[in-house]
């Protein structure tokens, strides 16, 4: 499974208010926030913070379930556990069925990449990069013990 978060060009200066995109692209289809109408983009600095909290009790095992709809966005994510799998499903169907670890480990990447292309260093005096920040250290530790790799790790 293949995820990205995208900022959108074109808005100025960066801020916790830059729209963007998020896909979840897996062997089973694609849930995209990409060319919809009414635009399905949202505020991407809000918006993964929710996902990535969205996610670690399904991770820790103590939820088999967990739902994430973009912040001002129609764009919605379904998952479910079942047994050692989990299922990804946009509004157009399903788009994975994946181990937590590699579910942790595609959201842990693309969450990593956008932290080092657009905050670092953190705007200033843009108090949604230290909420990303701390939900990205949280989901961290989630997928760690979800077994995620590390994102670059070799295959040993």
């Amino acid at each position: 499974m293949i995820v990205t978060f995208t900022v959108r060009s074109g808005q100025g200066e960066p801020s916790a208010f830059d729209r963007g995109d998020i896909v979840f692209s897996g062997e089973l289809g694609e849930a995209s926030s990409v060319g919809h109408v009414p635009d399905q983009g949202m505020m991407l600095f809000l918006a993964v913070p929710d996902l990535l909290d969205s996610l670690v009790a399904l991770l820790g095992r103590r939820s088999t379930s967990a739902s994430f709809t973009g912040i001002g966005s129609a764009y919605r994510l379904d998952f479910h556990t079942k047994k050692q799998t989990v299922t990804v499903k946009g509004r157009s169907g399903p788009v994975a069925q994946v181990s937590h670890a590699e579910l942790a480990g595609a959201v842990l990447s693309a969450a990593e990449e956008l932290a080092s292309r657009h905050l670092a260093p953190p705007p200033p005096g843009d108090p949604a990069a230290d909420d990303y920040a701390a939900a990205l250290n949280r989901f961290r530790a989630a997928a760690v013990q979800a077994g995620a790799r590390r994102p670059g790790a070799g295959d040993g």
